[in-house]
Formats: C-alpha cells, sequence, structure tokens
C-alpha cells in the first residue's frame, strides 16, 4: 500500500458520522444511512445494489403468489412451470411425507461403492448425474476459438470458500469447520446412521479435503482468469491416473474421443495420483457422500433445510434463514432464472426502456473510442486494434429477446418431492452442457436473467451484459440528471466497457479468442499500469481484515475505466453537474454487512468493498479535487503521482 493518504476506511468507521466530502467522500455521502441502517435478518448486508435486489424480490414474490393461487393468471407455460414448482417447494406438509426418503436412493449409489476401481468405473455416471468427484468433466467453449466447445478438466471443491479459511491461525475457519462438522453429523443421522458412524464418516471426508489444501487454487489465483486455459493432447491426458479410467470418463459423457482437454489445474493434475489412489479411497467415498448431502439437504423437507441452514449462517453472519416462502421462490427463480428474468423485463422494464439505455451504452463506446484516440502510452497499432475490439461488442439489455430452448424441457411434477424434481432439472442441464460439445458455441446466451441486479462482461463472447433489474433508481432514473445516472448507470455500463481491457479481457481479441493483440512495448506498459492498481488496494484496512490487491485488480481496473468514462460523458451534456456525478457515484457503492460477510468477501470476491471503490476511484479523478477543492490537507487527497488513470 501507499504510504500516502488513501481514505479506505469506511468499512472501519460503520458507525461514523456523517464527514465532509473532503476528508471522506463514501461516509459524507452514506454516513447518515450507514448509522441506521438495519440489516435485513435473513441477509448477510444492506446497501446499494441490495436495496434492488430486495425490491424485486417483493415484487416477483407477489407476483408469484398471485400466480400460485390462481393459474388463470398465467398466461405463459414456461412461466407456469416456474409457478408450480414455488408452490412445491412451499408446500412444507407434501415435503413431510417424503422428509428423507427422496435423498436415499442416490447417497446408496454412493456407498454401494466397492473400491477405486468401482469408482473409476463409475466416473461419468455419476458425473452426468452432478456427484461430487475428485476429478470432473465441463463444455466450454475454446479460449483460442471461441466458435467451438471443449472439454474442461476440473479438480475438487474445498468445503471452505478459499484455502486461506484453513490457515492455522485463521479463527473463522476454525469455527467454520467445526460447524460444518456438526452439521454434518447430524444430517447423516437424519437419514439413518448411529452418531458413531456418521462422525467416522465426516472425519474421513474431512481428511481428504484436508489434502486438497495445499493443491487447489485460490481465489487469488482463480481471479487469473486465463490461467486456466492449459491445452493438453487427450493422450497424455489419459495417462495422468495410476487408478482413474481418465478416457472412459471423457469418451462416455460427450459420445466422441477428443484431440484435447484444457486443464484448468495443473497442479491438481500434477497431484492426481497423490489425491486419488487406493489407499485413499474410503476417504474421498466419504468426502463424496458428506458433499452430496450437505449440497442437497435444503431440497429436502424443512428440518432439513433448517439443519443446513445452520451452516450457512455461519458462513455469512446473517440471523436467520429465509421464510419457507422466499425459499421457494428463490428455489424457482433460480432454476427458471432465464424465463423468470424475462417475464420482470417485459413487464416492469419494458422495449422503450430497452431501446434508451442500448442507445446509453452504445454513447458511451464512442466516448471510451475518442479515449483510447487520445491515450498517451498507447501506440498507433494497438489504438486500431483496441477500437475493432471495441466497436465489435455485442450489447446485450435488460432481457433476451429469445428464451433457451433447455427451459422447454422442465416439467414440475407436483406430486414428486422438491428433491427428486430439482434432481432431474439439473440432470437435463448437465446433459444439455454435454450435448453441447458438438454444437457450435451459442453467442447469443445470457450469462445473467433480466432480474439480477447486476451487469457482467463475458471476454469469449465480448459481449456486455446489463438485466434489467440494474436500470433503476439510484444507478437510473428519468427523474435523475444526466450526471446522476452517469454516476450511477453510466460508470456501471463503462465499467463493463472496461472490462474488455483489464488485465483478464486485454488478453481476448474482438471475437473473443485469447490472442495476443499488443505490441510488446504497449503491453509491458499496460502491465506497469495494473502493478500500480494492485499497488494501490493491496494492503488497504477494511473491517478487521485487508485487501488482497492482486485478487481485486481485473475490477479495480475496469472501475478506474468506468469512472473516468463516464465523467467525459457527463461533461458533455448540457446539464453537467459534477458535484452530483461524484456524490451518486458514492451513493451506489453503500455497504453495511455482517463480520462475517465481510471476511467473506474480502478472502472471495474480485471485487473491492463498496466503501473503497466510492472512495480509492474518486481519488483518481482530478476533476474530484477541483469539484470539492480538495487540498493536500484533506483525508481525500492522493499525490498526483500515486493516482492511477489507465484507461
Amino acid at each position: 500500500m501507499f504510504t500516502s493518504k488513501i481514505v479506505g476506511g469506511a468499512g472501519d468507521m460503520v458507525d461514523a458520522k456523517p464527514a465532509n466530502e473532503k476528508d471522506n467522500l463514501y461516509l459524507a455521502v452514506n454516513g447518515a444511512w450507514q448509522e441506521k441502517a438495519v440489516i435485513p435478518s435473513d441477509k448477510p448486508r444492506t446497501g446499494g445494489f441490495m436495496d434492488l435486489d430486495e425490491g424485486v424480490e417483493k415484487t416477483l414474490m407477489k407476483d408469484f403468489h398471485e400466480f400460485a393461487n390462481d393459474e388463470d393468471k398465467v398466461n405463459d407455460d414456461l412461466l407456469f412451470q416456474a409457478v408450480k414448482l414455488y408452490r412445491l417447494a412451499n408446500n412444507v406438509e407434501h415435503l413431510d411425507k417424503f422428509h428423507q426418503q427422496p435423498i436415499l436412493k442416490d447417497i446408496q449409489r454412493i456407498t454401494d461403492l466397492k473400491d477405486i476401481n468401482d469408482l473409476s468405473e463409475q466416473l461419468a455416471p455419476l458425473s452426468a448425474d452432478n456427484f461430487p468427484l475428485p476429478i470432473d468433466v465441463s463444455i466450454d467453449a475454446d479460449m483460442k476459438d471461441t466458435s467451438t466447445n471443449v472439454v474442461y478438466i476440473e479438480g475438487a471443491s474445498l468445503i471452505l470458500p478459499d484455502k486461506s479459511y484453513y490457515d492455522d491461525d485463521n479463527e473463522s475457519g476454525q469455527t467454520l469447520l467445526k460447524k460444518f462438522s456438526e452439521v454434518s453429523v447430524k444430517l447423516l443421522s437424519m437419514i439413518g446412521y448411529d452418531l458413531e458412524k456418521a462422525q467416522a464418516i465426516v472425519k474421513k471426508a474431512l481428511a481428504f479435503d484436508k489434502l486438497l489444501v495445499p493443491i487447489v487454487k485460490s481465489q487469488e489465483e482463480w481471479a487469473d482468469y486465463t490461467k486456466i486455459y492449459n491445452p493438453m493432447e487427450f493422450n497424455e491426458y489419459v495417462t495422468k491416473s495410476n487408478v482413474l479410467d481418465l478416457k472412459k470418463q471423457v469418451v462416455d459423457l460427450i459420445d466422441a474421443t477428443p484431440e484435447k482437454v484444457i486443464i484448468e489445474e495443473p497442479r491438481y493434475l500434477d497431484n492426481l495420483n497423490k489425491l486419488v489412489n487406493a489407499e485413499n479411497f474410503e476417504n474421498i467415498k466419504e468426502w463424496m457422500l458428506v458433499t452430496y448431502l450437505t449440497d442437497n439437504a435444503s431440497n429436502l423437507d424443512e428440518e432439513f433445510r433448517q439443519t443446513i441452514g445452520e451452516y450457512s449462517l455461519a458462513l455469512s453472519g446473517a440471523q436467520e434463514l429465509q421464510n419457507r416462502t422466499k425459499y421457494a421462490y428463490h428455489k424457482a427463480a433460480n432454476i427458471f432464472s432465464q424465463v423468470v428474468g424475462t417475464y420482470y423485463g417485459k413487464k416492469y422494464f419494458g422495449q422503450a426502456a430497452k431501446d434508451d439505455v442500448a442507445n446509453m451504452v452504445k454513447k458511451m463506446i464512442s466516448i471510451y473510442e475518442q479515449r483510447i484516440n487520445d491515450n498517451t502510452w498507447l501506440g498507433e497499432d494497438t489504438k486500431k486494434k483496441a477500437i475493432v475490439k471495441l466497436e465489435t461488442i455485442k450489447i446485450k439489455v435488460g432481457y433476451p429477446d429469445k428464451i433457451d430452448e433447455l427451459y422447454s424441457k422442465y416439467e414440475v411434477e407436483e406430486t414428486a418431492s422438491l428433491y427428486d424434481n430439482v434432481i432431474n432439472f439439473r440432470r437435463i442441464r448437465r446433459q444439455d452442457e454435454l450435448d453441447s460439445y458438438h454444437r457450435p458455441v451459442n453467442r447469443e446466451k445470457w450469462l445473467m436473467p433480466g432480474h439480477m441486479v447486476n451487469a457482467c462482461y463475458d471476454p469469449s463472447r465480448n459481449d456486455i451484459t446489463f438485466p434489467a433489474a440494474i436500470l433503476q433508481a439510484p444507478f437510473y432514473s428519468l427523474d435523475q440528471t444526466s450526471s446522476q445516472n452517469y454516476g450511477g448507470i453510466g460508470a456501471v455500463i463503462a465499467h463493463e466497457i472496461s472490462h474488455a481491457f483489464d488485465n483478464n479481457g486485454a488478453q481476448f481479441d474482438e471475437f473473443g479468442n485469447m490472442n495476443n493483440w499488443w505490441t510488446d512495448e504497449d503491453y509491458a506498459k499496460f502491465k506497469e499500469l495494473t502493478q500500480k492498481m494492485i499497488k494501490e488496494f493491496d494492503g488497504i484496512p477494511y473491517n478487521g481484515g485487508k485487501v488482497n490487491g492482486k485478487l481485486v485488480v481485473s475490477e479495480n481496473v475496469a472501475d478506474v475505466g468506468g469512472l473516468r468514462c463516464a465523467l467525459e460523458a457527463a461533461k458533455t451534456e448540457k446539464d453537467e453537474n459534477l458535484r452530483e456525478f461524484f456524490i451518486n457515484w458514492a451513493r451506489v457503492w453503500r455497504l453495511k454487512a455482517t463480520k462475517e460477510f465481510n471476511e467473506l468477501l474480502l478472502k472471495t470476491d474480485v471485487h473491492s468493498p463498496g466503501p473503497l471503490r466510492a472512495n480509492v476511484m474518486a481519488q483518481n479523478m482530478d476533476e474530484f479535487y477541483t469539484e470539492f477543492n480538495i487540498t493536500p490537507d484533506d483525508g481525500m487527497w492522493l499525490d498526483e503521482d500515486k493516482r492511477v488513470n489507465i484507461w
């Protein structure tokens, strides 16, 4: 961290009184709110994004309640299936009749495994049915040729969210593992195991989990997105295990023999024989059992949901679980995400707003193009290629024009258990993924549904998505000034555009292919600037922890580029008011969260905490100092040579 002043302390001053913009922009805007804000008892945080999410939740829950009680109001067959799932998930008496029964047949598939050879033989069918495995297969676009789908090889995941939780001095990790162990033993008892056997199973599961810790990637490593691309000839890959038939697993799953596979974690594959062998079989088997049970417990009856919920609450710090009705809504909205999102977008957003925001995006792209043309550190050749990429970005606003055909295969059986319905949907989705190996990449695919309060950039498709739910105040409203809108949704739009040129996105061309389109000199300069961004944030104290600059670098590069371009856009309007611009920028990042959730974010989230995004990015803008008359004596001052501007 730089020794000059960087005001990151909003998270350490949760109860502070409102400050002056000159000393702490975030607290000046949000201090009064921060003091009074109450985190909902069933959530781990509240604030800008979360307030909108809660509003969407209330709106759609009201609609679902009406639809469930009056089917005639539902005029869409796909939406009707979502409503049926909501109704089923909310029918506690019906689910109580099943209790643990639905999961036992699948638990039996794990317990029936006799030895490592049996596991090897069953790899493909278990994978097709979404069982946890020590090595597995997924299908996605080839990062070097994004018109084609290829096989990716994945390792097992840890029980806790990141390997840092397993550090000897991490008290939270120890507490969470203890809670996970207690909950797992209780769940095993609920499906028929005696206490001693249940404890022995969990002990073995945790022993395998512990073996994974030094081998799997950390969240910081996962954040370096392009490092998952490690092609290997299939003939070489199949030799990497002494005990597993890796060839049979892949060939049976995709019904083909690929020329190559992509290894996401080379270190994991190098250690595969150490992890998966006859000596470790019993530990692997119990790890599969415990993982499958804990992953699926909430799909059984309310007693199971409450039990696994004890661990979820310990992880997030929320005071209580969602009530059953809210859980039922989220279950339906998640499984039928595109269906529900399209319904929400059409009813509450509409085509006119969709067209208006699309025009805003186009304007922001044109301003971004001007910024690249005016750039002082890029050479002309790189500028031209950057502009080609910029002009090729596909814009997705609100909701898709056509819902994925996958959803037409979902049929809810209300006389069956919730578990059986959910497992069936997962199998359909999994088979569709595996079948996609034989299809060209679907470039029309949406990564986010219309009711999600978020936005994203997809480097492999070179597209940006702005769901309908985020396109409302304080991000965007016809009742706000243009400067307020640019400080909100304008900065979000430009942020997503900037991802095309962050440390990950910069390695992909206009077609979404991983391809070096930079000159060596320009890329070296770019790496210097991203290193400055890492250094600017690394080590900033926040809520008892510290920011990991490497983990959050890509989002910070997008933030600073987004804010810079949104600022330029605001200046083009007749009602320009940069004070309103910066105030709304700070407003959208308001955040109040539990101690546990803040720790989770610091260790796993590639975004910096909201209060830091508000303050530090403003500190990087020269206009902020002019607008608020910031001097070296003020808390928000950052020396000019320490300010980071990339795009």
